[in-house]
């Protein structure tokens, strides 16, 4: 009876996990395979890629004067302020002419007293000339009247040279443009005591601009005439293209680099004398695979990429380890790790793992 009994428990426990077991192998059967992550790929093809070094370089105007007296005395106007911008001859700053002007007044009297002498001797050779001729005085006084008309001509000659030198004089007091430009800075002010090593403002012509820029000396066999330079922004915006059309011949010693120059045409309100910027100098081109920036992921600094491969059937996305070199607008130039004609995917790199199943779209 026991024998029964153990008989009768086990069969519905059996019967149980027996239909347990064809539950779960009928779950699992019903399983749907993963579905493949539709992306975006692109082929990789070779472009051309600059070798370049960048280097600071300081933006110079060719037209620039430093506006210093040539006269010393009290600064009594000013009559612009930095960033004005003024016409060739027009005035700036004053310095206190009063001591000046009193010079020329006398030397104005000066003058018009030699020219009273002048004028009365001229008159009297005139008049001496007559009476020689008529007899009445004698050779030897019409000879003084000669004299003295001479000597009167050069005393009014030299007063009248002495008068514009003191008027010439009178006009360093007022400082003027050399040219038209934009005013610089202006450290001084009224009250001032000025000399002639005193630097009161500068006039820039934002024309004609030039980059300045210093390449070590390891450089110095390429560096050539003609050589592409990338004048760029802080942010890597390239502002202008340009070309060396000045080599020196000489080595900074301060600096060990050789002065290179090229001109810079970019509109007036992007730059301003003595503005640093970044010159990118392109020593050569040649062609390399490119990727675009959003097809590259970051591990632990490596930098990846996705390869839509095939395996079988299907596409899957395999991880590559490329290395990258400068930036291209919106490209990566790859010195390793891509070859043209790999299928690169540039879409939905987040959510792709490698070995994943993807579909590549056109």
């Amino acid at each position: 009876m026991r024998k029964y009994t153990k008989l009768a428990v086990l069969a519905p426990v059996a019967l149980a996990a027996a239909f347990i077991n064809t539950g779960c192998s009928r779950t699992e059967a019903k399983a749907p395979a993963p579905q493949p992550l539709p992306v975006k790929v692109e082929t990789v093809n070779l472009a051309p890629v600059p070798r370049a070094d960048e280097y600071v370089a300081t933006v110079k105007s060719r037209r620039s004067a430093s506006i210093q007296p040539q006269v010393d005395g009290t600064l009594t106007r000013i009559l612009v302020k930095s960033g004005d911008r003024v016409r060739a001859g027009q005035v700036l700053m004053t310095i206190d002419p009063l001591k000046q002007q009193a010079t020329v007044d006398q030397q104005r009297s000066t003058e018009a007293q030699k020219k009273a002498t002048f004028d009365y001797n001229q008159r009297e050779v005139e008049r001496q000339r007559g009476l020689y001729e008529g007899g009445v005085t004698s050779k030897q006084n019409y000879d003084y009247a000669v004299q003295a008309f001479e000597n009167s001509k050069a005393d009014l000659d030299s007063a009248s040279a002495a008068r514009v030198t003191q008027e010439r004089q009178l006009a360093y007091y007022h400082l003027t443009a050399p040219f038209d430009g934009v005013i610089g800075d202006v450290p001084v002010h009224i009250g001032d005591y000025v000399s002639q090593q005193t630097l009161l403002t500068t006039v820039d012509k934002n024309t004609n601009l030039e980059a300045y820029i210093y390449i070590p000396t390891e450089r110095a066999s390429e560096i050539r005439m003609g050589l592409p330079v990338q004048v760029v922004s802080s942010s890597g915006e390239l502002i202008e293209k340009t070309k060396i059309d000045f080599i020196s011949q000489q080595v900074d010693n301060a600096l060990q680099g050789i002065l290179v120059k090229a001109p810079v045409h970019a509109p007036l309100d992007r730059f301003r004398n003595s503005q640093l910027v970044k010159a990118r100098v392109v020593w050569s081109t040649s062609p390399a695979p490119t990727v675009p920036v959003l097809a590259v992921t970051r591990i632990g600094g490596q930098a990846f990429v996705y390869l839509a491969t095939s395996s079988g059937n299907e596409a899957v996305a395999k991880q590559r380890a490329v290395s990258l070199g400068d930036t291209i607008g919106n490209d990566y130039a790859v010195t390793d790790g891509l070859k043209p004609g790999d299928k690169v995917i540039v879409s939905g790199t987040q959510f792709l793992v490698d070995g994943m199943p993807v579909r590549p779209l056109s």
